[in-house]
């Protein structure tokens, strides 16, 4: 997993973070005719991983915001394989940044209304700020779901927070089952060699260049070539065969989540079309 997480990674961080200074924010990127520029307005960096402030197509600027990461970066520890938390107490913060990578404000979350690692590997804290009153203060906008499944070829960038850097690549393909350590995730993107991530950028949004939307969540790697354990995993595709692509990065879809999130942005997972798996 692309995590800066805790004790049992703190040498991941301490690489990740030798390296901050070359990673100050990164806006060389230059948005071809027609394609809408990536910034880092909207994301959030969290005191292990990255996120983002994100709303569905129906959410309304009364609603409380959502920031989305993934679900091992959860302060409360890896969930375990088929663990789901609902409605957890939690008061959180995450470091809003502009367009320019720089801090503006402390959001504070009042829960953490949705995380796991099953299926997907994802986590949703509700805010104790509206995305009216996110908007009004600081001039920032959350980045919207899309509602559609992604597509091979699609250019994207992952953009971190936590290191204020974005990766810009392709969407190399999508893989059946994702495995690593004792997780499996289905469905994943799988990203062209471009996307080098590191540690810090778990939970970055993955942006579609041409349409801003957000269409997967950033959240492992293979690192050392090793076969389906923690931090190296490993494509298993229907008939059951598997494959190690060292050095290739990973992000799980999010497309899933917009038919869980219902009137005043809460999860509901008993919604029609809503899949994410339940507790």
């Amino acid at each position: 997993m692309k995590k800066s997480l805790a004790a049992a990674v703190f040498g991941v961080a301490l690489i990740g973070a030798t390296a901050a200074p070359a990673m100050a924010a990164d806006d060389s990127s230059v948005a071809a005719p027609g394609v809408t520029a990536v910034s880092f307005a909207g994301t959030v960096a969290l005191s292990n991983c990255s996120g983002s402030v994100v709303r569905v197509p129906n959410s309304k600027a009364s609603d409380p915001a959502l920031v989305m990461s993934n679900g091992h970066c959860l302060e409360s520890g890896f969930p375990g394989p088929g663990e789901v938390l609902v409605n957890k107490a939690s008061s959180r913060t995450f470091s809003l940044l502009n367009s320019a990578g720089s801090k503006v404000a402390t959001l504070r979350a009042s829960k953490v209304a949705y995380g796991t690692m099953t299926d997907t590997d994802v986590s949703l804290y509700q805010l104790t700020s509206t995305y009216a009153q996110i908007e009004s203060s600081y001039g920032i906008k959350a980045l919207e779901l899309s509602a559609a499944h992604p597509t091979q070829g699609t250019a994207i960038s992952v953009v971190s927070g936590y290191w204020k850097k974005k990766y810009n690549c392709s969407i190399d393909g999508f893989v059946y089952r994702l495995k690593e350590g004792s997780w499996t995730w289905k469905d994943s993107v799988r990203y062209t060699s471009a996307c080098q991530t590191i540690g810090g950028t778990s939970g970055s949004p993955v942006l579609d260049q041409a349409t801003g939307k957000v269409v997967a969540v950033n959240n492992t790697g293979n690192e050392d070539g090793q076969q389906c354990t923690d931090n190296n995993p490993c494509e298993v595709d229907e008939s059951g065969k598997v494959t190690v692509r060292q050095g290739i990065n990973y992000a799980q879809e999010t497309y899933g989540i917009v038919p869980c999130v219902v009137a005043g942005n809460k999860i509901d997972l008993s919604a029609p079309g809503c899949a994410l798996p339940k507790p």
